[in-house]
């Protein structure tokens, strides 16, 4: 099982980006999907998560400016990220809770993204 992310980059103050997220491998089914991120020197802190029958938890930080959904069919998550502010620069990684084929329940990390936000 592999998770594999897009769409990280610089973008000024009050800019815009979309990061997506796509597993892949012999997946049965996908639990929690979701975004983490850290910012240099603080620890690694949550973004948004959605279950599979979409409901989602998203921290204060960044309520209200970003969004995150999920294309099952797609096996894909996406964080979509409105009125990014500098405090807003960290490296994104998506999560996943995934059960295999072989039964195995395990959370996956995919690899992360830089996401700098200018002033």
């Amino acid at each position: 099982v592999q998770l594999q992310a897009s769409g990280g980059g610089l973008v000024q103050a009050g800019g815009s980006l979309r990061l997506s997220c796509a597993a892949s491998g012999r997946i049965f089914s996908i639990n929690v999907m979701g975004w983490y991120r850290q910012a240099p020197g603080k620890q690694r802190e949550l973004a948004a998560t959605i279950t599979r029958g979409g409901r989602t938890n998203v921290a204060d930080s960044v309520k209200g400016r970003f969004t995150i959904s999920r294309d099952n069919d797609k096996n894909t998550v996406y964080l979509q990220m409105n009125s990014l502010k500098p405090e807003d620069t960290a490296v994104y990684c998506c999560y996943a809770e995934i059960a295999t084929f072989a039964g195995r329940l395990s959370d996956y990390w995919g690899q992360g993204t830089q996401v700098t936000v200018s002033s």
